[in-house]
């Protein structure tokens, strides 16, 4: 899984929609207008499919889907599409991992060798691994590297991801801290992989079943699973590919993210991702069972700046919070994750302000940094019209709700 910190500069870094003077379009508008740039844009850069929502509130405003969900059998994509969403799982993961510190279970700056007491193996030079927390690893500050492999596997009979714990445990004594702990923020996937661990260790489950009982059910995320596809959702689930001299090569409908499944393990629907965004943004007309899931003062606590995200270039690029994502661009606050796996790419970001957010999923990268398709670009195109075009309408007509 690599790292999304080119990514989430990407996303900040936007072309701007001049819509100065003017007043605020209807949504309609804004919504025609980002149709538009998504379709031409996907189209130019060959992207071979692609699903786009917007949500406020109970109601899905603009959904719309683009291409083929799998060229070979010539299925296109629609809203019943399944993609993985890689990271974006690291935000259901600190959801469970808060569930679990409300109910008494632990507590944020509880030492991660509480509970996952292998990690005492690991090379610390900062001071005693006991003082690294929880909240550590929630906000990426505790000082892991970023890729779960040290290396790539480069050889076919390679395992996509760890398929067992007994193999991370195996790299411990070979692994070192980076940093004090809490000092600065370096996003690391392993961190989750313990987060996850942390959660089979109080639940007593695997970390698929805690997730399927205590998440993905109440909110009613029936197609919503983790790795390998279930026999009767097949016939959704989209392929991915990779783009290579022009041409897309499929990469196959399914991989196993093995042990590392509490880090990118997810997959979903449109359909599915619209009612976990309305529990995120606290839709009025959520079910007594989603509301449960987690209280809004908790979920509000993620939303909270943790440290400055210092992009490579030493300037910040807004906040990490507990798992998400912050970002104030002129007095428009947003909450997000992006996610990338395999060939596709994906992104959330909510506005608080307007309970509203916009989300995207894309099936199809280059095989190198140079090539077409540059999903980067329109990552920076839909989050500049979801800040200057989709937010202000929504402050402008509230009310206004269409599906396309």
């Amino acid at each position: 899984m690599s790292k999304p910190s080119v990514l989430l500069c990407a996303f900040f870094a936007f072309t701007p929609v001049c819509v100065t003077g003017q007043q605020a379009p209807s949504f309609a508008r804004a919504w025609q207008e980002t149709r538009s740039f998504y379709d031409s844009t996907l189209k130019a850069e060959g992207i071979v499919g692609s699903g786009l929502m917007v949500v406020r509130g109970d109601s899905v405003l603009g959904r719309t889907s683009y291409g083929m969900a799998d060229i070979a059998s010539g299925r296109a994509t629609d809203s019943n599409t399944i993609y993985h969403w890689a990271s974006i799982t690291k935000t259901f993961t600190a959801i469970a991992i808060m569930q679990l510190r409300d109910r008494g279970l632990l507590t944020l700056d509880d030492p991660i060798v509480k509970y996952v007491p292998e990690l005492r193996e690991v090379h610390d030079t900062f001071g005693g691994i006991e003082e690294i927390t929880i909240r550590h690893l929630l906000s990426h500050s505790a000082g892991f590297r970023n890729p779960t492999w040290p290396w790539a596997g480069d050889k076919p009979w390679h395992p996509f991801e760890p398929t067992r714990w007994s193999q991370l445990v195996a790299m411990l004594p070979y692994t070192e801290i980076l940093f004090k702990p809490g000092t600065r923020f370096s996003y690391s996937n392993p961190g989750f992989i313990f987060l996850g661990r942390v959660i089979e260790q109080l639940s007593g489950e695997d970390y698929e079943v805690y997730m399927e009982k205590n998440v993905l059910r109440p909110l009613g995320m029936t197609h919503t699973y983790f790795d390998r596809t279930p026999y009767h959702l097949l016939r959704y689930r989209s392929n991915n590919y990779t783009v290579k001299n022009g041409h897309p090569v499929a990469n196959g409908l399914d991989f196993d993210t093995g042990i590392t499944v509490s880090n990118g393990g997810l997959n979903a629907p449109l359909t599915d991702m619209a009612r976990y965004l309305q529990f995120l943004v606290g839709a009025p007309g959520l079910s007594d069972d989603a509301r449960k899931v987690l209280s809004r003062s908790s979920i509000e606590e993620m939303w909270r700046p943790v440290l400055p995200n210092i992009q490579g270039d030493g300037q910040p690029d807004g906040s990490v919070g507990l798992s998400c994502f912050i970002s104030d661009t002129k007095g428009t606050r947003l909450i997000g994750h992006t996610g990338s796996q395999a060939s596709f790419r994906s992104f959330f970001y909510l506005n608080p302000d307007t309970r509203s957010a916009m989300i995207a999923v894309f099936n199809t990268v280059a095989d190198d940094d140079n090539g077409h398709p540059s999903v980067e670009t329109v990552f920076k195109g839909l989050l500049s019209r979801y800040l200057e075009l989709i937010i202000p309408a929504l402050r402008e007509s509230p009310r206004e709700a269409i599906h396309r």
